[in-house]
């Protein structure tokens, strides 16, 4: 640190600096965040003081995340829906099988006198689909995460998820929008098979909880179906608010209490969150363009993504590439010769960033409203240059 400080104009050269480093989104197509709405950032600021950590003396912050709570319920299939926000879709996870691992432990406790951990090492169930938030998952609170097979439409195999249940699972995990594929998975069925296990459900929908239910037709996901229990989502991606945002609902105060946590010295005495300080300039810039767009302007703006999610596949499919399964939402992955190396090149010779699915078989896109058909056209026609270059240089190492 300085011993002296900088002026104000030094400080904004240092910042304009370190920003010409940073991808601009217009050339990135690997991204699940974009620009955040202009009513999100001016509501962000102007409650950028505010911390939710200690919410009694934020309490107008706090009616508005009780609002979004109640809004999300509602879109979701549960006017009564509990909750709150958190940093995204990762503390929406581990708090949601934190809640499962402690429902288990007061369960054992009510039916056997006793909370003591079981010999054996407690276990959920997640799709081999499911976001390396569960890894995290797994490290953090000790639980071991069974990773079920995929069909070949890349949704998780029911089969498969009921045959790693056993009498140390706390809970199943089922995605609506995996990242890789953006496909949602037979949640129906899961939600059956929850019930059946009496195990709770939890669903990830991070990405898709802002897109499935704008679009057209029914993908039952949500609190609609009983064996469901939390939802994770984030506004922070296609809900178009500021980073970070992120929001974990229950079906019901049982669960989230679960969580629960004495904190005398605050204004309020128990918190059920995972981190302390939360951000008030969040929950403000998720209630503002949540109140400005509504389903009508969140259903405009799926539609448009979407109508540019089936261009590019029509050109891609103009060149001779096919996606490896046609696109639910805007998430396409490509089936393209040597990923990697295309995803290389077309980074460091056209400057494009794009991503490759886990087992480095496809090339993956995501189609954010940043994008517009101009810049469609320009990625698809550098995709087939640098695959052209791809061929060749292949050829030359024969």
């Amino acid at each position: 640190m300085n011993e002296i400080g900088l002026s104000e104009e030094e400080i904004f050269s240092l910042l304009g600096n370190a920003k010409k480093k940073d991808f601009r989104y217009q050339r990135v197509l690997s991204s699940m965040c974009t620009y955040p709405h202009e009513i999100a950032v001016k509501a962000h600021m102007q409650f950028i003081e505010s911390n939710m950590g200690d919410f009694g003396l934020f309490r107008g912050t706090h009616d508005m995340e009780k609002e979004i709570i109640l809004m999300l319920g509602g879109i979701y299939g549960c006017n009564s829906a509990e909750g709150y926000l958190t940093t995204g879709g990762t503390e929406s996870n581990i708090q949601a099988v934190r809640a499962m691992r402690n429902f288990s432990r007061d369960n054992r406790l009510r039916d056997n006198g006793s909370c003591d951990s079981p010999k054996a090492r407690q276990n959920i169930v997640v799709p081999a689909s499911a976001h390396f938030s569960f890894d995290k998952v797994s490290d953090i609170l000790g639980i071991e995460v069974r990773k079920a097979n995929l069909d070949h439409e890349m949704k998780v195999s029911v089969k498969a998820m009921e045959s790693l249940i056993d009498e140390h699972t706390v809970g199943l995990v089922a995605i609506a929008g995996t990242t890789e594929f953006g496909q949602v998975d037979p949640i129906e069925v899961i939600s059956d098979l929850a019930v059946s296990k009496d195990l709770p459900l939890h669903i990830d929908a991070a990405f898709g909880g802002f897109v499935i239910p704008f679009l057209p037709g029914e993908h039952r996901f949500d609190f609609s179906l009983p064996g469901v229990t939390s939802i994770a989502t984030d506004p922070h991606k296609m809900g178009l608010g500021t980073i970070p945002s992120g929001v974990l609902l229950f079906r019901d105060f049982g669960y989230i209490d679960n969580l629960r946590v004495h904190a005398p010295y605050l204004t309020v005495d128990t918190q059920y969150t995972l981190t302390g300080t939360r951000s008030g300039a969040a929950v403000a810039a998720t209630y503002a363009v949540m109140k400005l767009l509504g389903k009508e302007g969140y259903t405009k703006i799926v539609s448009r993504c979407m109508n540019l999610t089936r261009y590019l596949v029509k050109s891609a499919k103009d060149i001779g590439i096919r996606p490896v399964i046609d696109p639910v939402m805007n998430v396409v992955a490509l089936d393209v010769p040597h990923p990697a190396a295309l995803r290389t090149r077309l980074s460091r010779e056209y400057g494009w960033h794009v991503s490759i699915t886990q087992d480095q078989k496809a090339l993956r896109l995501v189609i954010m409203p940043h994008l517009n058909i101009e810049i469609i056209d320009m990625f698809i026609g550098d995709l087939g240059k640098a695959l052209d270059d791809l061929d060749k240089s292949q050829e030359g190492k024969g």
